[in-house]
């Protein structure tokens, strides 16, 4: 009898064992469905949204990634704003608030990586809690309120891998640099364009980041006479950078706009001739349809819940610019349907944060294999084909 417990004591011991080896085989090989169905549901059981959020960051910065096999296709490269991006899925600002994780988000398998937002001095942001996780509805509310490092320390980090992001760049991985106002600044203005003068000269890209929900009185400068007079103010300062290549500039956006408010902004960005939009922000609304307890906490509200306000906002800034104004899509982007939806809408690249949290890294390789299928389905050789083809009829003409 004692030696049947013994064999039994050590049969559990090899199938735990067993067990333990074959869940790491499948976190270092980046299996979609352990990640998704096992390991992210039991590390959100574990742990709490910000501590998460601050751990992912560390251990993607320390470049512990699951194995990635997959290689761009060409159908994927998408070539906008005068930069090549490798394929048109990024990683959202938010994320890397800091700088932290810019090599290892590039190894996750990411075509362009955003940074910030970034304020020019220090600033805590909100008081926690500010990050809630809204399983029920694969959705986040964050009211983080641009927790930032300040523009010394960004500079300095990136500075510190110039010359690798330069490669980057070359290789089709671009960096984007979102940028923010302090809370207590007195002028708004003046703190977009230390951003520039500071932060510009390493960027790919600009992004002016009007819209987060958590910032009080940042979503008035979406207000035509005070983003004409913004952006005409970064613009200049831009031009008066001494790089060779001056980094476009993008104006971020709410999901939450009037049609009048949606018609200004493309107005202004059409008249001064403003690079591109990122569409959308976070949304302060509360679809019906919200399930979860915490539905209710303030912030803006992230993930599948914002994907159609965000897919129809992106669907009527390129009517309103007819087109000609670049869109990078952002809200709700966990799949390659939910890509090719943006995309068709008039996206030429789309960005993500929620799904990450839900599905892990594997996400990414999952939204690219998705989306070469779904272009080859559909008739397109690339991206670039697809974008706005929801605009057009199928002899081509504009519907």
């Amino acid at each position: 009898m004692a030696g049947l417990r013994e064999r039994l004591k050590d049969a559990v011991k090899i199938i735990g064992s067993g067990s333990l080896l074959f869940a790491s085989y499948l976190t270092a090989v980046g299996d979609e469905h352990f990640y998704a169905d096992q390991l992210m549901p039991l590390l959100q059981r574990m742990v709490g949204p910000e501590t998460a959020h601050v751990l992912a960051v560390k251990i993607i910065g320390l470049g512990l990634v699951p194995l990635n096999r997959y290689q761009d296709p060409a159908s994927l490269e998408v070539n906008i704003l005068g930069l090549k991006f490798k394929n048109p899925i990024g990683i959202a600002a938010g994320f890397d608030k800091h700088g932290e994780a810019v090599d290892g988000l590039y190894k996750v398998g990411f075509g362009f990586v955003e940074v910030g937002t970034i304020t020019p001095k220090p600033q805590e942001g909100n008081p926690k809690p500010r990050v809630f996780r809204l399983p029920a509805d694969r959705a986040v509310i964050n009211r983080y309120g641009f927790n930032s490092c300040g523009l010394a320390e960004v500079q300095t980090r990136l500075k510190a891998r110039e010359w690798t992001q330069q490669e980057k760049s070359k290789a089709g991985l671009p960096l984007g640099i979102n940028l923010g106002k302090n809370k207590m600044s007195r002028d708004a203005g003046a703190d977009y364009l230390e951003g520039m003068r500071v932060l510009g000269p390493l960027a790919d890209y600009v992004v002016v980041n009007v819209s987060s929900p958590n910032t009080p009185g940042l979503r008035d400068l979406q207000g035509k006479a005070e983003l004409r007079q913004l952006l005409h103010m970064v613009l200049k300062e831009r031009d008066a950078l001494q790089e060779k290549r001056k980094p476009p500039v993008l104006v971020k956006i709410a999901p939450d706009l009037s049609a009048q408010d949606k018609q200004d902004i493309a107005d202004v960005v059409t008249e001064l001739g403003v690079d591109g939009l990122m569409v959308s922000n976070t949304t302060v609304s509360r679809p019906e349809t919200l399930q979860d307890p915490q539905k209710s906490e303030i912030g803006g509200l992230s993930g599948q819940p914002l994907k159609d306000l965000s897919t129809s906002t992106v669907r009527e800034m390129y009517s309103l610019t007819k087109g000609k104004v670049p869109i990078v899509g952002i809200g709700g982007v966990a799949s390659g349907q939910d890509a090719m939806e943006k995309i068709r809408a008039g996206a030429s690249l789309v960005q993500l944060y929620t799904a990450l949290t839900y599905q892990g890294p594997p996400v990414v390789t999952k939204i690219k294999r998705e989306l070469e299928q779904l272009l080859k389905d559909q008739g397109f050789s690339s991206v670039s084909e697809a974008v706005g083809a929801d605009h057009r009829g199928a002899d081509g003409s504009t519907l």
